[in-house]
């Protein structure tokens, strides 16, 4: 596996050591990961916190842990030595849904399907006769979009999906906690009760405490379609289960090679490889998104809610698979061991296998046993 990142740019990441039995925070120097880790900033949430954390990611003195593809060679569902990590640490990991128009339109479908596959096909031509493509030029809670509610309305088709999707207040919620977040190499895990399922690639943008965007990197936000599509109430079991989300492989810091507008333009690939032999490639392109990325961490942060830790925030996906993997009209679903690629060319690549959440590697590492580690390493 290969991180596939581009020449340039300032990137910085998490490795395990264990030698120190715990986290490093790691930059990239040419083709080396260096620790720079240190009592001033022990963390990244300490890093991204800084007035001038691109100038401490690229000048900090610390020690080499090898080249970066190395650590991406042991990074595996069984890592030995030394190995990357989620970038994120102590920053909880939000996420935005129903932020694209098509996968908007998957999302009323799994609603009217209350979870059942077999029926996706039927209701999918039905939306579609009915909203076509007039949705793509609706901006979100526009005076365009209230008609268009009542039009959807009157037609049978309103959902809670079409309501965040084109009304005021975007869809944000919590995926994953901090320090579960998994990252490149590792397992990522489906819940045993889903048989409907599939990857999100999606930009994640990493976030201060203030608030302020400092950098971004890729993610995978694991979707159980099924279960969500049953309930809206079960949203907190479709999306935040054991290694369900994954993120990485490391974090670029926003410098003068790289900031949000190079976000806006992203152009994601996904590929999933299965051990059956089957194929699937898809796409999200981020000129395609709905609700601009700082108005979606607006929406996350400000003074109705703070994060003093800072957030890295999910900004949803364009991808919405339909394409049949098995039984005509059923569409895509994972198979265990499925291999998932997400790609960027300015990102680099995130690599994952999927699990059983059950099975993946049980979530042990806290925010106190960071706190303990790196107490009993003097770094506190």
């Amino acid at each position: 596996m290969t991180l596939a990142l581009p020449q340039t740019g300032t990137f910085v990441g998490r490795a395990w050591r264990p030698d120190r039995n715990g986290p490093a925070l790691i930059a990239r120097r040419g083709a080396e990961a260096v620790d720079i880790t240190c009592r001033e900033v022990p963390t990244m949430q300490a890093l991204l916190d800084l007035d001038d954390p691109v100038s401490f990611a690229q000048n900090a003195p610390g020690d080499s842990l090898g080249t970066l593809e190395a650590l991406a060679e042991a990074s595996t569902e069984d890592p030995q030595g030394p190995y990357l990590q989620a970038p994120c640490d102590l920053q909880p990991v939000k996420a935005c849904g129903v932020t694209f128009v098509s996968s908007m339109l998957e999302r009323v479908i799994e609603e009217q399907a209350k979870g059942d596959p077999a029926r996706a096909l039927a209701i999918r031509e039905r939306c579609t006769a009915i909203l076509g493509e007039s949705l793509r030029a609706v901006e979100p809670g526009s005076d365009k979009a209230g008609q268009l509610k009542e039009v959807l309305i009157a037609d049978g088709v309103w959902s809670q999906y079409l309501e965040v999707g084109i009304g005021p207040y975007a869809e944000v919620f919590s995926k994953a906690q901090p320090m579960s977040a998994v990252g490149f190499g590792a397992s990522v895990g489906l819940h045993p009760v889903s048989t409907w399922n599939n990857p999100e690639p999606e930009i994640v943008l990493a976030c201060d405490g203030k608030g302020r965007i400092r950098g971004a990197t890729l993610g995978n936000d694991v979707n159980l379609r099924d279960v969500e599509g049953r309930s809206a109430l079960l949203l907190g079991k479709a999306k935040d289960n054991n290694a369900s989300c994954a993120v990485g492989p490391m974090l670029r810091l926003f410098d003068d090679s790289y900031g949000l507008d190079d976000v806006r333009r992203a152009e994601l690939t996904l590929t999933v490889t299965g051990t059956d032999g089957f194929v699937l490639n898809g796409r999200s392109s981020m000129s395609e998104i709905s609700r601009d990325p700082e108005d979606l961490v607006a929406q996350t942060c400000g003074a109705h809610h703070q994060y003093p830790d800072g957030f890295f925030l999910m900004l949803g996906t364009l991808f919405a698979p339909t394409e049949d993997r098995d039984i005509p009209g059923e569409g895509f679903t994972h198979k265990l061991g499925d291999v998932v690629e997400i790609s960027e060319p300015q990102l680099g690549s995130l690599q994952n296998t999927v699990r059983l959440s059950t099975e993946c590697a049980p979530w042990t590492f806290g925010t106190s046993a960071l706190m303990r580690n790196l107490a009993g390493r003097g770094l506190l």
